[in-house]
């Protein structure tokens, strides 16, 4: 029954893009593991990281076009819960490195043996076990952004100073990691991983994995987050968009689903991070930047907001827009491209990219206010 329901959230648009992430689970590791690396058609292995990395971006701005696009929650702090999910992964790797590290300490990572630390800190417990940092990467973002949500929402506070307060959120988390006491190894971060699960982190095997569950994790969190906009409660969210107030004077309690889609995109947001670390070999305090935020803002107005399928287009298309500019002599000028496309998209294309693209079905982001009937 559920699952039932879960396939039939997706709209046209939806099943296109699972189909084509579908396709990539499978084309992917044939053409990096079974195809020559002479032939052609061979897929090197630091073009599937890359697109692993993208995908985790997809996943990310995916999250934020849930509470963006679909409940009015300008969130300029996402890239927050992305990089607690990518530390709380980053600490386990960190953990499976053992004696292999430069100092060989059996237990202590390199950084704290380097800082004269005599024991590993009480929150680093735990975390040589998979499920619990699987855990903890869901729990620590979500909790934070439950928190914060009670208090915010509760308190009323919307608009330009809800996106500021998350901006401030994640620029003191910033401060905080970059300090060496800190205990998350200060402006260098975590590093020099080895192995996750037993296998070799540089493994093509471990890379086209990590792939296929990056992959994965895009099209579940997809079709979840479009099973919430076109349920009952998501007709709610969309009304708290368009008209918070009125729905409010309807006896709906507003800051309720405004706290269970804020968390629930945290959550996302935490998976894409934890995904991100193992494929890119690093994290490091500089995921907190409030710039990153912002520039995930672009990603989801460039592909369509309120299209979930638009939000991960537009993460794609900029980021390997951005390898593909960020090198030779157009390097100094990918800032300004990037600020200009967003001035352009907002002022030409408000629907975003896929706003040109035609649609069959009616999209659940125009859909009407919720019957009016107080909830319980």
């Amino acid at each position: 029954m559920i699952t039932r329901r879960l396939i039939e959230a997706a709209d046209n648009r939806g099943s296109i893009f699972l189909a084509l992430l579908a396709a990539a689970i499978v084309i992917v590791p044939i053409l990096h593991l079974a195809v020559p690396p002479t032939s052609a058609f061979h897929l090197g292995t630091s073009a599937v990281a890359l697109w692993g990395k993208y995908l985790c971006y997809a996943l990310l701005a995916l999250s934020l076009d849930l509470v963006w696009g679909y409940c009015g929650i300008l969130s300029l702090g996402h890239g927050a819960f992305f990089a607690l999910g990518g530390y709380a992964m980053g600490m386990y790797l960190m953990r499976q490195i053992g004696t292999r590290g430069v100092y060989a300490h059996p237990i202590l990572p390199d950084f704290m043996v380097f800082l004269n630390w005599k024991e590993l800190p009480w929150f680093w417990y735990g975390f040589d076990m998979f499920w619990f940092a699987m855990l903890m990467v869901l729990l620590v973002p979500g909790l934070l952004a439950f928190v914060f949500g009670w208090f915010a929402f509760r308190s009323r506070v919307t608009g330009v100073y809800l996106s500021i307060i998350t901006q401030a959120l994640t620029y003191a988390l910033m401060l905080g990691f970059f300090r060496n006491n800190f205990g998350f190894g200060g402006n260098n971060g975590l590093t020099d991983f080895k192995d996750i699960l037993g296998f070799s982190v540089q493994s093509p095997y471990t890379r086209t994995v990590l792939f296929m569950l990056s992959a994965f994790a895009l099209a579940l969190g997809y079709i979840i987050a479009r099973w919430v906009v076109t349920s009952k409660a998501g007709k709610v969210l969309i009304a708290v968009r368009d008209a918070e107030s009125r729905t409010r004077f309807m006896g709906y309690r507003v800051e309720n689903y405004k706290t269970f889609v804020f968390t629930l995109s945290a959550c996302m947001a935490a998976v894409a991070g934890a995904l991100y670390v193992p494929q890119v070999g690093i994290i490091n305090p500089s995921e907190f930047t409030p710039a990153n935020s912002i520039e995930m803002v672009i990603w989801v107005a460039v592909g369509g907001r309120g299209t979930l399928v638009g939000a991960a287009l537009g993460a794609i298309i900029v980021n390997f827009a951005k390898s593909t500019f960020t090198t030779g002599f157009l390097a100094p000028y990918w800032l300004f491209a990037l600020g200009g496309l967003f001035v352009v998209v907002t002022i030409f294309l408000p629907k975003g990219i896929l706003g040109l693209l035609p649609q069959k079905s009616e999209d659940t982001s125009s859909s009407g206010a919720p019957a009016a009937q107080p909830a319980e």
